[in-house]
């Protein structure tokens, strides 16, 4: 029987391979073992076969070793300090690369475990010295690029992957909404937003959106999975309206030109502004007003 007065409790991930430590944390496997036998650093279990099992605490200070190994100090150092200490070391390095390193781990943190809590408190600390575009680029994007990597290697599951992706873009549609809220500052053109039918990863389109908000400019979002044939009506929707995509997984790269040949047929005279994996090597197509771009920062130095 469901009882209301009954604690929501998360479920958490208490047990980690080497293989899962040398993931997350980025020291291999074979540094792990040697920090174990000569300094003692980590308590791992061991199954009936021998085989390592590490837990969430030891996780964590494994991250707060490496962090403290990557901004100097030594191994032989560190491992004659407490947890206390530790962390007091770490409170003690204040550069935002530093900073952002430990946001990164606790990020990570908060994902093995679907911790919300961890996430907000993370997240408040770092929009409270810097905004949100920065947050954006130097802790979200490397954050996001090693989530897909743990993802790949099976450290985690799917699941690691949508929690924390939907909370990053929680945040964003709040930064975008603030924005909304203002007067366009640039009236020269104006942008349309969406990604190609069957595309679903709108988490880079939004950035982009956020960015030209930021810049001044209006802008028009449709989202995802977007038939061209929808776009016939905003063709007018200002006197110079430029469409934005974020080609993902589609369309295919062999497909690319006939759907450019495609939007150019809903879409004469517009500009067509696209970036994504997809486009990241093509350079050349036999469609003309397009602009590929192989990077966010290319894109936003054009607007």
């Amino acid at each position: 029987m469901f009882n209301p007065n009954k604690k929501k409790v998360n479920k958490i991930n208490h047990s980690f391979s080497i293989k899962d430590l040398e993931n997350i944390c980025g020291i291999k496997a074979h540094t792990i073992r040697i920090w174990e036998k000569r300094y003692n650093l980590l308590t791992p279990k061991r199954t009936d076969t021998n085989i390592r099992t590490y837990s969430l605490q030891n996780l964590q200070k494994l991250l707060n070793v490496t962090y403290l190994v990557n901004s100097g100090y030594k191994i032989s150092r560190i491992s004659k300090l407490n947890e206390e200490e530790i962390a007091s070391y770490i409170r003690s390095i204040v550069s935002n690369k530093s900073t952002n390193t430990q946001a990164i781990n606790s990020f990570k943190l908060a994902t093995l475990n679907y911790d919300l809590n961890l996430f907000l408190k993370t997240y408040d600390g770092l929009i409270a010295n810097t905004t949100f575009r920065q947050v954006f680029y130097d802790v979200f994007i490397p954050l996001l690029n090693e989530i897909g990597m743990l993802w790949q290697t099976n450290t985690i599951d799917p699941a690691h992957e949508h929690f924390i992706s939907s909370l990053i873009k929680q945040k964003l549609l709040v930064n975008i909404e603030k924005l909304q809220q203002q007067e366009p500052a640039k009236t020269d053109k104006a942008f349309v937003l969406f990604l190609p039918k069957n595309e679903i990863h709108d988490l880079g389109l939004l950035f982009i959106n956020y960015e030209i908000l930021l810049s001044g400019y209006q802008t028009v979002y449709l989202g995802a999975s977007i038939p061209l044939d929808n776009l016939k009506g905003l063709v007018t929707f200002h006197e110079q309206t430029t469409f934005v995509s974020y080609f993902t997984v589609q369309p295919e790269k062999d497909k690319i030109n006939s759907y450019l040949k495609a939007f150019k047929a809903y879409c004469p005279q517009n500009e067509f502004w696209i970036f994504g994996k997809q486009v990241m090597d093509l350079t050349n197509t036999t469609v003309s007003n397009h602009k590929f771009f192989s990077s966010l920062e290319e894109l936003i130095h054009h607007l």
